[in-house]
């Protein structure tokens, strides 16, 4: 068995971010997979030099509108397959999934929707939850071992976010939405980061605009779950706020397989 280094990080715009460093991050880094989402690119938008990462192989995940949502799975650990969706044309066609077969595991790559724009939104939201997660029960019944991370769009619990009462009524923080991860949790996942820290103020996206990172006015929204077959092989998870780059920070675990 050997120890893996897993992180996820919602870039907004992976061109953006390119221009901020984030090649010589990886390299400096050094995970052994890293999993970003909101690319906001179709490949042939991207130099060589981000797609092609030393090292790495890249599994690019592009919504069919340009400059819009996308995942992308930088990887050193060979895949056995690659797939970009689970099959439902209205989610798979917005680049929400990147999804690696490793074999010992399956790792998923989403970028969850925001449901913050309009009702309907907020509707496909809930549909692409509710899809998941019926797609996630079938492979726990094959015995898969599953490992999920991402930007899921949702904080849990009071202690995820800064202002709870003040956005009760705010997609992201609406009673459905938390009452879906409830749900998730119930059918055999576990949220990583709670099993080793169990303390408030620790959040992964912060509203640019009002600056509230500085301040540390945030929301815990980027994710790592793994499936409950997985629990033994978990040995860290945490969360990286002091790298810069974009409106969230890079989430991690570290795992043995």
């Amino acid at each position: 068995m050997s120890k893996i280094r897993l992180l996820s990080w919602n870039v907004n715009g992976i061109r953006a971010v390119y221009k901020k460093g984030f090649v010589e991050w990886l390299k400096t880094e050094s995970p052994d997979i890293l999993c970003v989402q909101e690319t906001k690119a179709q490949p042939e938008q991207l130099t060589d030099d981000l797609l092609n990462v030393d090292g790495y192989t890249s599994y690019f995940s592009s919504a069919e509108k340009k400059g819009y949502s996308g995942t992308a799975t930088y990887t050193k650990l060979k895949p056995k397959k690659f797939k970009n969706g689970i099959g439902i044309e209205k989610f798979d066609s917005e680049g929400r999934f990147a999804i690696t077969d490793f074999g010992n595991f399956i790792l998923f790559n989403i970028y969850f929707p925001n449901g913050k724009a309009r009702k309907e939104r907020l509707e496909y939201k809930m549909d692409f939850y509710d899809a998941f997660l019926k797609h996630c029960k079938k492979l726990l019944k094959q015995g898969k071992k599953i490992v999920i991370c991402g930007d899921v769009n949702t904080a849990h619990k009071e202690i995820d976010l800064s202002r709870p009462k003040e956005n009760s009524k705010t997609s992201g923080f609406l009673p459905e939405e938390r009452e879906w991860i409830d749900k998730f949790l119930s059918e055999g996942f576990l949220d990583t980061f709670r099993m080793f820290n169990t303390k408030p103020e620790n959040y992964t996206w912060w509203d640019m605009i009002t600056r509230a990172r500085e301040r540390n006015v945030g929301w815990r929204i980027d994710y790592f779950f793994i499936s409950k077959n997985l629990k033994k092989n978990l040995k860290s998870a945490f969360i990286m706020p002091e790298i810069m780059g974009s409106d969230h920070c890079p989430v991690g675990i570290e795992l043995e397989v």
